[in-house]
C-alpha cells in the first residue's frame, strides 16, 4: 500500500488526513509539503491519522521536523485518530510526551481553533 495525503481547509486550519504507510519510501515525498504549510507566522495544521496504517522512523522524523517548524512559525501542529499500531510507534518512540495528540478530529479541530 501507498501513501496518501487529503489537504482541506477548515476554519483556518489546514487538515491532512494521511493514509497507507508513511515510511523511508514514501516520507521524503511529503515532509516539504508538510513544513511548507509553515511558512506564514501562526499556521495551524492538523494531522488525522484515522487512515494511516504504517508509520516508520522516517516518518517520525517528518512529524518532528513538522512540530519543530511549527514551534518555530509559533503555530500549532496536532495529531488526531492514531490507530492502535500506530499509535503504539509514538509510544515507544517517546513522541507521545512531546507531540500534542487529539482523540478524533473533532476534538483536534476545536482545540485549534481555541487559541492557546
Amino acid at each position: 500500500m501507498t501513501f496518501q495525503y487529503h489537504y482541506s481547509q477548515q476554519d483556518g486550519v489546514a487538515a491532512l488526513q494521511l493514509s497507507g504507510r508513511l515510511d523511508s519510501a514514501t516520507a521524503s515525498g511529503f515532509e516539504k509539503p508538510l513544513q511548507d504549510l509553515f511558512n506564514l507566522p501562526g499556521s495551524r495544521v492538523l494531522l488525522d491519522f484515522s487512515a494511516l496504517d504504517y508509520i516508520s522512523s522516517a516518518g517520525l522524523r517528518v512529524v518532528l521536523m513538522a512540530a519543530k517548524r511549527a514551534k518555530l512559525a509559533q503555530g500549532a501542529l496536532l495529531l488526531c485518530s492514531l490507530q492502535p499500531q500506530v499509535r503504539d510507534v509514538f509510544e515507544i518512540s517517546g513522541f507521545l510526551r512531546i507531540l500534542e495528540v487529539a482523540p478524533d478530529q473533532a476534538a483536534a479541530l476545536g482545540r485549534l481553533r481555541t487559541p492557546a
